[in-house]
């Protein structure tokens, strides 16, 4: 409804947004792996204990030695858990008990998982609520390496591995290694995507405005540079691939677009652009050109301002 898209994008701070994002993805994976009462507003009250982090570790290394046993030969060349990880299942918020889960789990993932300590969290960032940030990235992580051996992925994870896919075909780079079948993929969601992005961008009100041109189905030029980004909507989320993780595209936007952007020096050099190099909201399709037919991307759509803001629109 639109109101719930709308609700989707203002009920926090930009800068909040992808966090609430991970957290509700993750907690509706939780929730369908182990049949769990975990919704994003519980999340961290439902793991805080460690108990089903633990929990989870050992499923983990119970799949991992299936792996093993049914693709030996891939399994050597992948990093797998050999060992589970003690668990105290009655262990009660805020007690040693859960600290001891915690960094029990803590632990597994760095020996067993080979999790690298930037993508840590430690004890009181999930016990005492610190640095969900940093839990949340873990967990993802951890995800991401399990996915290898055949562990069902977060929705994030499953849009990683289309966004890799379709790089490898644009390289013609042969295909990655399944040697198991995987759950089946949900249908990608690009349904009003374009419009969506249209309303964010929208927003800007420098005299020069921010372009984000359209290269293909989910995929964007943005700023004056080459940069490509690749764009999801992941439920009521615009999700953009930003080097090895996600971003809203609201948050992005706000750490681009110079009228939204606190950079000082990004300011200054959009203010050197000539009027020429203005831009407007509209939609427009290019028409395929001679240069297409020698396997130059062209852009096919491009969001322009010719009254700024524009009016929501309503999905």
């Amino acid at each position: 409804t639109p109101g719930a898209a709308v609700r989707s994008i203002r009920p926090y701070q930009s800068s909040e947004q992808y966090l609430y994002a991970m957290k509700e993805d993750l907690a509706e994976w939780l929730k369908e792996l182990y049949d769990l009462d975990i919704e994003v507003g519980t999340f961290v009250e439902v793991l805080e204990t460690g108990a089903v982090l633990c929990s989870h570790a050992n499923n983990v290394t119970h799949v991992a030695g299936e792996f093993a046993r049914a693709c030996p030969g891939v399994a050597h060349h992948l990093r797998l858990p050999a060992a589970g990880v003690a668990c105290n299942l009655a262990a009660q918020p805020g007690t040693f008990q859960a600290r001891d889960n915690v960094s029990n789990f803590i632990q597994w993932c760095r020996k067993e998982m080979d999790i690298k300590d930037v993508l840590m969290f430690e004890t009181e960032d999930l016990v005492l609520r610190k640095n969900e940030k940093n839990f949340v990235l873990c967990l993802l992580e951890l995800a991401r390496r399990a996915a290898r051996f055949g562990m069902r992925a977060p929705t994030l994870v499953q849009m990683e591995e289309e966004i890799e896919e379709e790089l490898r075909q644009e390289l013609d780079l042969p295909p990655a290694d399944t040697p198991l079948p995987r759950p089946p993929r949900k249908p990608r969601d690009l349904h009003n995507l374009d419009q969506m992005v249209q309303h964010l961008v929208s927003r800007c009100t420098c005299p020069v405005q921010f372009p984000m041109i359209k290269i293909s189905e989910g995929k964007y030029r943005v700023g004056d540079s080459d940069t490509l980004i690749f764009v999801r909507i992941l439920r009521e989320h615009i999700m953009v691939r930003v080097g090895g993780g996600w971003d809203t595209l609201e948050h992005y936007l706000d750490k681009h677009d110079p009228c939204r952007c606190t950079s000082l020096s990004h300011k200054q050099a959009w203010k050197t652009r000539s009027p020429q190099q203005q831009v407007q909201h509209e939609i427009w399709l290019c028409p395929a050109s001679k240069a297409a037919t020698r396997g130059q991307q062209q852009p096919l759509l491009l969001v322009r301002r010719s009254q700024s803001p524009l009016p929501p629109v309503a999905w």
